[in-house]
């Protein structure tokens, strides 16, 4: 079994951000390159997603998240010269929605 200490330093050793937000869209964990990446912000873990997104990503999240409450697992929610962003759904064992989780990686091009 993995125990978190291991699972932490895993998501630690990625090299793109992952930003996991629970049900209520509240900050839960941020690999660390995520904190460095965000790290204007401060710490953020704890505080709610829309603190740091404008209006229209907040919609896009919220859209997202309600297709995600019917089955969807995954979005690409942003595809540009700098970047692509993805929302994943993460479930538990049975299927309910825990959250969700931000993933970037450099575009394809």
């Amino acid at each position: 079994m993995i125990n978190t200490e291991l699972l932490f330093s895993i998501l630690d050793s990625m090299k793109d951000p992952l930003v996991y937000v629970d049900n209520d869209h509240i900050i839960r964990y941020m690999n660390k390159t995520a904190v460095e990446r965000f790290s204007k912000w401060g710490d953020i873990t704890g505080r709610s997603i829309f603190d740091c997104h404008n209006e229209h990503s907040k919609e896009v999240i919220l859209e997202v998240y309600e297709a995600f409450k019917q089955g969807e697992e995954e979005r690409m929610i942003t595809d540009n010269e700098k970047r692509r962003a993805y929302m994943r759904a993460v479930r538990d064992k049975d299927g309910r929605l825990l959250g969700y989780f931000e993933r970037y990686e450099p575009p394809v091009r």
